[in-house]
């Protein structure tokens, strides 16, 4: 049997992407969604696909997804913004965004970590520009970003020896439906021929994958021309 790949954001933006990619290649996937919605229309997109419902905002319920014997790679696409100010975000605010954006990944990995061992597979973190750049209004998503970055870097020493790789992508402003809202937030009107395609941050992506077993792709930073 083949590793699998596990990617979660699949169902749009650079987590579908990348889905896709590895879907034309026949590669075997694993996909976690937040609803049964969610796998009914993933599941004729992605008809061989083991497609689970795993909340990402519950740290327990990210602790109970399946386990793999092998794993080639696992992509931490999913991800969830709200802005606002310091003195305004609420608790809600601030807890969703850290348990979303940093402990799904870190409990997913710690989930996941011997069969990435097993099959000397990647992991890769995408993060983003506000995870180099905390600007007014974005206080908590760039916490959780900046935080994200720690744990790729932390995770990166220690399985080295394991043989497990791990990358960071740092894509700035993207097409995807998360950037949509956040040009609604700013009160902003959205174009996404502006921005970097998704397409694109994929194509990175499945580059550190890809890359030879003599080397790692510690980072990769990709900007909007």
């Amino acid at each position: 049997m083949s590793a699998t790949h596990v990617v979660t954001g699949a169902a749009s933006g650079i987590g579908r992407e990348v889905a896709l990619r590895l879907r034309d290649r026949g590669a075997r996937l694993l996909l976690p969604v937040r609803s049964h919605q969610r796998v009914e229309e993933l599941t004729p997109v992605f008809p061989e696909a083991e497609i689970v419902v795993v909340d990402l905002a519950d740290p327990g319920a990210v602790l109970a997804a399946p386990e793999c014997p092998e794993v080639a790679s696992v992509t931490h696409a999913a991800g969830v913004v709200e802005l606002g100010r310091v003195g305004d975000l609420s608790t809600e605010d601030w807890q969703r965004q850290l348990a979303v954006n940093l402990v799904a990944p870190a409990v997913l990995t710690r989930r996941l970590l011997p069969g990435l061992r097993a099959a000397r597979g990647t992991v890769v973190f995408v993060n983003s520009g506000a995870g180099l750049r905390a600007n007014p209004d974005w206080a908590a998503y760039a916490a959780s970003k900046f935080g994200l970055r720690a744990l790729a870097d932390a995770l990166r020493e220690e399985e080295r020896e394991q043989g497990v790789r791990v990358t960071s992508v740092f894509p700035g402003r993207t097409a995807t439906p998360m950037q949509r809202k956040v040009h609604d937030q700013e009160g902003q009107q959205y174009d996404e021929a502006r921005w970097i395609r998704p397409e694109t941050v994929a194509e990175a992506i499945l580059s550190a994958i890809d890359a030879p077993e003599d080397a790692v792709i510690p980072e990769i930073t990709i900007r909007p021309r």
